[in-house]
């Protein structure tokens, strides 16, 4: 059941767990969108150019794997990470032609690996952690409150392109 409050969880720091609640009830609504999709509709293309539903999740999964290297280790991908991630990182043709044939399971339990490994991450990192001030390469500053901000922004925007495509997909417009 989709809890509708964000606050602390327990075990973790107050913002940490402010921060988790946010996660989890973003998690759980993507979740619930797709739960009872087929291959077909998860593999679908709005236009020729377009990313699937599977290769939306595959990406979200993708981007929160990158947040954890990058706030929780202090670094960029490794070519062994890039060759599992990128392609669902950058999508596109290459995604379009390999992330596809696998169930909604394959996808969740995707999702879900990856949020438990944040889990037990944000667990040890406290509040000052959170707001820890960063800078890019090119000078930016920036905390890593504002990079797991990024991480649900993301998955909030492609929940709502899979949203326009299920509506495509009713209408039958896709298949």
């Amino acid at each position: 059941m989709i809890h509708y409050q964000i606050e602390p969880v327990e075990g973790y720091s107050p913002k940490v767990g402010e921060l988790v609640s946010m996660l989890e009830h973003t998690k759980e609504v993507t979740l619930e969108e797709v739960a009872y999709l087929t291959v077909e509709e998860l593999d679908a293309l709005p236009y020729e150019q377009g990313n699937s539903i599977a290769a939306l999740l595959y990406h979200i999964a993708a981007i929160e794997f990158v947040h954890q290297v990058i706030s929780f280790e202090n670094r960029d991908l490794t070519e062994r990470e890039k060759s599992k991630w990128g392609i669902a990182l950058e999508l596109g043709e290459m995604a379009r032609r390999s992330i596809k044939y696998k169930d909604i399971h394959y996808y969740t339990a995707l999702l879900n690996e990856v949020r438990a490994d944040t889990l037990k991450q944000l667990k040890v990192k406290d509040d000052k952690w959170l707001c820890e001030l960063k800078h890019w390469p090119n000078g930016i500053p920036h905390n890593n409150y504002y990079l797991w901000y990024h991480v649900m922004e993301d998955e909030i925007n492609h929940r709502g392109q899979i949203r326009m495509m299920k509506r495509l997909l009713n209408n039958k417009e896709l298949l």
